[in-house]
């Protein structure tokens, strides 16, 4: 992947929790999350928007594998988007998919060890389980992940 900034999608039915690198791509930072009603499309619009905003080179989808790694049915939804990213955004940016499971569970006991509440920030958990995938990501391909 070329220098320059990575997005995160952390997927989900409800909110899709977004995290952007910096340009060297070896820090993540929650970004924003994106509301998603029940029964709509998925807010493609206003992550194009973030996508050129941010003049992002790659997008990292999570997959939400279940817990003995099998696919079920919101990691197929998963593939579907990062589908329809990669023809919306053309071949000039990657789109990846990388396995996500338990990032929102870790963010949220992240937040309860510090002593913080959840109450009120779903969408900011959102964005920083986000951040995390993309942390990982990041750590994985340099070779620094724990």
């Amino acid at each position: 992947m070329t220098r320059g900034r990575l997005l995160a999608v952390d997927w989900g039915e409800r909110r899709i929790g977004l995290a952007l690198s910096d340009e060297t791509q070896t820090l993540a930072q929650p970004l924003a999350t994106l509301t998603r009603r029940a029964g709509k499309r998925f807010p493609m619009a206003p992550l194009l928007a973030q996508i050129d905003r941010h003049q992002v080179v790659g997008i990292v989808v999570g997959l939400p594998l279940n817990e003995d790694g099998a696919e079920g049915d919101a990691a197929h939804a998963a593939r579907d988007l990062a589908d329809d990213i990669k023809r919306r955004v053309g071949p000039t940016r990657e789109v990846i998919l990388w396995d996500e499971r338990m990032t929102t569970a870790r963010v949220l006991a992240a937040v309860r060890e510090m002593g913080g509440s959840t109450r009120g920030r779903k969408a900011d958990l959102d964005a920083m389980a986000a951040a995390l995938l993309l942390q990982h990501f990041l750590d994985t391909r340099k070779g620094t992940a724990l």
